[in-house]
Order: C-alpha cells, then structure tokens, then sequence
C-alpha cells in the first residue's frame, strides 16, 4: 500500500492480533478425524513437532530422528519411536526417504499439504504419497484375535491358569 503524502513510501501491515513469528497450522479437519482422535498423547505431540518444522516448501524433508529431537525435549528414543509408528500407521505423515546407518535420517511429509518436489527421496515414495490420507488410513485399533507381544507364545495353558484364573 501506498501513503497518501507521495512519498513512494510503503507502508507494511502488522498484524497484531497474533504473536510474532511463524506459525503451523493444524486444519480443523485434521483435529476432527478419526486417525488424529485415535493417536495417544505422546504421538499428538510428535505431530506438533513435525508441524513446527513445516514451511512451504519442505514437505517431505522433514525429520523425526533422535538427535533431532532431544535438542526439542524429547528424552526417550522409545517414546519416539512408538508415537512414529503410530503416526504412520494413522497415515497422518508419510516416510518419503528410509534412514540408515551411519548417520542418514529419515524424512517425513505430513499428509495434510502437498508433498513438495525435492530431490532424494527413495523410488516410489513420491508416487505413493496422496494428500488426505490420513482420511482413509488405517486406525490404530485392538484385534482380539491378534498376538499380544505381552503374553506368552507357549504354554497358554499355563498362561489361562495363571492370568485368567482358570483351572
């Protein structure tokens, strides 16, 4: 915008109904999905983490590794780990390169924006994303004819007696 004294002078517009700084944006429809609902906390706040490190044009090229994150708070690589594999396994964030040892990182896109066009990701991952995936990924949920790590695989009977009270 131009001033009216004919200056040339532009005139810059702040907006002072928010902090200063960048920002993420988290859309409503995101919040309100089934996927987003069904995360435990910790994996909500890898979500924000991730979302932090969005800015225009690196989606995909956003990181989720240990050194990353313990200069953010995070102290336990467990806890990572599980919120990220939830947070795939709800398809709200999508692995565009697979780490490896000795030091290179995965990168991740958040399935909410367009994956941007950067080079280095693995063959195929480009052509696998799809934005709003999230919308018809699968959910976290219990099935009770599935293994749980936490029983023991032998021995059920002795298992039943003895957790289930049975004879």
């Amino acid at each position: 915008m131009r001033s009216g004294g004919g200056m040339g002078k532009l005139k810059t517009r702040v907006d002072t109904s928010r902090e200063a700084g960048g920002y993420c944006a988290l859309p409503w429809s995101v919040l309100d999905s089934p996927a987003y609902q069904a995360l435990s906390h910790p994996a909500r706040a890898l979500l924000l983490e991730l979302a932090r490190q969005y800015v225009r044009d690196n989606n995909g090229r956003l990181l989720l590794s240990v050194r990353h994150l313990l200069t953010r708070g995070w102290n336990s690589a467990d806890t990572i780990t599980r919120a990220k594999n939830e947070l795939l396994k709800s398809k709200l964030i999508y692995r565009t390169v697979h780490g490896h040892r000795p030091n290179t990182a995965s990168w991740y896109a958040l399935t909410w924006y367009t994956l941007d066009k950067i080079p280095g990701y693995d063959e195929g991952a480009a052509e696998g994303f799809r934005r709003g995936m999230y919308r018809t990924g699968l959910l976290p949920t219990h099935d009770a004819g599935a293994a749980d790590p936490k029983k023991p695989t032998e021995n059920k009977t002795l298992y039943r007696q003895t957790v289930q009270g049975g004879a």
